[in-house]
């Protein structure tokens, strides 16, 4: 990958709804030759989509956690179902399974701490090998970026 190409990477992770000509414009390349870069990119998976930032506390999902998840037992079954059901619930915006004390980290936006005690108590504590789960409160949102930050 290019120094160009991360340029343009940027460039889009900060507005995707940059036409081309703009793109091109600010990394200093013509349309035509821009325009294949990020064909390229795409074509690559680099570029795996497109999408919109979504100020969560606007959308009513005011209450954000990160969840440390401890499972009991590593079996192939347990892992499967925890990570079927995470992936299937909205509540679950990222899940990332780590080394560390923890086994996953779950990024979690729910409307309020009621429906954070529904999600918990109707959903993550009922899945097969959750042993337990600690919960730290998202006070305020200091950085937030995509892997090509400025």
């Amino acid at each position: 990958m290019t120094q160009q190409d991360g340029h343009i990477l940027r460039l889009l992770q900060t507005n995707s709804r940059m036409s081309n000509a703009e793109l091109a414009q600010a990394v200093g390349m013509s349309q035509s030759a821009c325009w294949r870069r990020v064909k390229a990119l795409e074509d690559n998976g680099v570029i795996d989509g497109y999408g919109a930032r979504i100020n969560a506390a606007r959308a009513g999902q005011s209450f954000q956690a990160i969840v440390h998840v401890h499972l009991a037992r590593h079996d192939p079954e347990n892992l499967k179902s925890f990570i079927k059901g995470v992936s299937l619930r909205p509540e679950v915006r990222e899940c990332y399974a780590t080394t560390g004390q923890a086994d996953y980290h779950l990024r979690v936006l729910c409307r309020d701490l009621d429906a954070y005690n529904v999600f918990l108590e109707q959903f993550l504590f009922l899945l097969p090998g959750v042993q337990s789960a600690q919960t730290n409160l998202v006070l305020r949102e200091i950085k937030s970026e995509g892997v090509f930050g400025g």
